[in-house]
């Protein structure tokens, strides 16, 4: 890692435990501007409690999390969200009967302006829908013909489309995305992958958590190795297999000393 450059998410001796279970053991970690991170471990590793706790859905025992530099205390996904830490998760968290424009603005809806907005709270449905379409289209996901169309009655991929093109759209300064291939067939999964990639063109850093080594390999820029609740080693994807990126998460290899985390 570039130590000139300042890591725009970091965390610094994070612990929780769940009674006699240590799900992180004063873990360190680091995303850096403009990057793809990969995150991977074992089951039971630890990564999942790590990424919960830097989008605010866990708050950790102990340990400091900086965004920007500024020390941040989130209390729910909402605090991180008006932060600017935009989480795509496994399960997509969309709303399969409300309509693509409805879900891209999902909790976060826009009023009409004067006295419609303010006092009857009526919702200005026109910007949202345009607000949206451009937002697809900027991700070259307007192969979705009609924003109003419910969200059950798309693919797979163009589900997982929408969730990454509202993450984008709101996430200011990080995107975290959880296992966003991991129920996609070959095709769509490839498009997933190009999405990252764009969101990454247009400035945003990326958490990328995934089983997938090799969609880890393909697209990231570095790769945190989480192993019993701790970072052990951040390896850079070009000069380490993915055999040893298994070996270093399994205990099997030894981490290389410039790369380990120094947790």
């Amino acid at each position: 890692m570039n130590e000139a450059i300042a890591p725009i998410l970091s965390a610094r001796g994070l612990n929780k435990r769940y009674g006699r279970v240590v799900a992180l053991d004063n873990t360190d970690f680091d995303l850096m501007p403009g990057e793809i991170l990969g995150v991977i471990g074992d089951n039971g590793a630890g990564k999942s409690t790590l990424i919960k706790a830097l989008c605010g859905a866990v708050m950790p025992d102990s340990g400091e999390i900086r965004l920007d530099g500024h020390p941040v205390h989130f209390r729910s996904p909402i605090e991180a969200r008006h932060a600017g830490i935009e989480t795509v998760y496994q399960n997509l968290a969309l709303s399969p009967a409300l309509s693509i424009a409805d879900n891209m603005f999902l909790g976060r809806e826009m009023r009409m302006s004067g006295f419609m907005g303010r006092f009857l709270r009526t919702l200005d449905r026109g910007a949202m829908q345009r607000i949206a379409r451009e937002k697809l289209s900027e991700l070259g996901l307007m192969t979705i013909q009609n924003i109003n169309q419910s969200v059950e009655t798309l693919s797979g991929g163009q589900r997982q489309g929408v969730a990454v093109a509202r993450a984008a759209a709101f996430g200011s300064r990080v995107v975290i995305m959880d296992e966003p291939t991991a129920a996609l067939g070959v095709k769509e999964s490839r498009r997933v992958l190009e999405l990252m990639l764009d969101v990454k063109r247009r400035g945003l850093p990326i958490v990328l958590i995934s089983h997938n080594m090799p969609h880890v390999f393909e697209v990231a820029d570095r790769i945190h190795i989480h192993r019993l609740g701790r970072r052990i080693a951040v390896i850079d994807p070009k000069a380490f297999s993915m055999s040893d990126a298994v070996a270093i998460m399994t205990g099997a290899m030894k981490p290389p000393a410039e790369m380990a985390g120094a947790s």
